[in-house]
């Protein structure tokens, strides 16, 4: 899966102290866009240079996490998506690149994958808290942990992570396969998926979903494995059930456009190995569960 970097390590541990250096990675979001340089490493603070004094209105950076001895930052101001890139830059391959694409295509390496999710997680939470909610005074870092505080009212306000399920349903030698509403920018096959509610277990959480999204009761809710996944800001849990009862489906066509059984030979895994969804879906594919 996609956070599967060993024998690279990721450490996450906030250091206010740590400044970047020519050789460290920094990381621009526009939207759900990221920058990268000419050869599919994002942009490293010395490529920033090229992009003459105009930097310097976003050069604001902060420390995001290193892998191994590699460090990676946040860029805390949007790059505008061409003022800011000289003709020179959009020759070097300065461009921005859609994180929902596929950003496995452009990057040399998965671990940079991973990278650029994890920053993008950061970037939404440091992006959404620029002011405080009590008060709606300005936010600032804190130095001694990975927080922001009110300068008004001193209000601490940690990132953000979401609980979420995705689930694989078993009927015996079927596998409840899901495509999303276009909406949502998935073509391929997944799984039942969904967030916790407050005051729900994550197995409650399973059952309800199911039903919720295809009318079919599971039971033999069991956990399979985690992930973190900062595209949505999500931990995500995976478990596998099996159906009890009427199998008929009963789409809920506001969250699916597709719900259905297919059989183990048949089904057709996700286009790289990324994501627990996909995983589970092919351990069920080689029999494994």
């Amino acid at each position: 899966m996609l956070q599967d970097i060993a024998p690279q390590k990721l450490c996450n541990q906030y250091d206010a102290s740590i400044h970047p250096k020519d050789e460290d990675i920094v990381f621009c979001f526009y939207g759900k866009e990221v920058l990268l340089a000419q050869g599919g490493l994002p942009t490293k603070k010395i490529l920033f240079q090229t992009f003459g004094e105009e930097l310097q209105a976003y050069g604001e950076f902060i420390f995001l996490f290193k892998i191994d001895e590699m460090s990676f930052f946040l860029c805390l101001h949007q790059i505008p998506r061409v003022s800011a890139l000289t003709e020179s830059d959009q020759q070097l391959g300065f461009s921005y690149y859609s994180l929902r694409g596929d950003l496995g295509v452009v990057l040399a390496e998965d671990t940079l994958v991973f990278a650029a999710f994890t920053a993008y997680h950061l970037y939404e939470w440091y992006d959404a808290n620029r002011f405080c909610g009590h008060c709606g005074a300005k936010m600032q870092h804190d130095d001694k942990e990975r927080a922001i505080r009110c300068s008004d009212c001193d209000s601490l306000v940690f990132p953000r992570i979401n609980p979420a399920v995705i689930v694989a349903v078993r009927n015996g030698e079927q596998l409840l396969m899901t495509k999303y509403v276009k909406s949502r920018g998935v073509p391929f096959y997944a799984l039942i998926a969904g967030f916790t509610e407050i005051g729900e277990t994550l197995e409650e959480t399973v059952a309800r979903e199911v039903y919720e999204e295809t009318g079919v009761r599971v039971t033999n809710i069991t956990y399979y494995k985690s992930q973190p996944w900062g595209l949505d800001c999500d931990i995500l849990a995976g478990f596998y059930c099996d159906v009890v009862g009427d199998t008929t489906i009963h789409m809920d066509e506001n969250e699916l456009r597709l719900a259905e059984w297919v059989r183990r030979e048949d089904i057709v895994g996700q286009p790289n190995n990324y994501s627990l969804t996909n995983e589970l879906m092919m351990q069920f594919v080689n029999h494994k569960i």
